[in-house]
């Protein structure tokens, strides 16, 4: 069975939203998700991924939409 590599796509992407303005808005997260949910199943890559994603989020990240975007992603995967 073929190594799932989708969660180097996830890094690269991450790397790409916080290179372009050093911030990770909701729209940008969901798309790094939607990434990792494409094969319908969230590989512990891909949760470790998300994790160290999240974990780098500032205060000022965490307006009501990110929030709504994080609430999201718990309630589909547990990262």
């Amino acid at each position: 069975m073929k190594e799932n590599r989708d969660y180097l796509e996830m890094s690269f992407q991450s790397i790409n939203c916080f290179a372009d303005d050093g911030k990770l808005d909701a729209g940008e997260l969901m798309k790094i998700f939607e990434i990792a949910m494409r094969d319908g199943v969230v590989d512990e890559n891909e949760r470790r991924v998300l994790r160290n994603i999240i974990s780098r989020l500032t205060p000022e990240e965490l307006t009501s939409e990110m929030k709504e975007a994080l609430k999201t992603i718990q309630q589909e995967v547990a990262v």
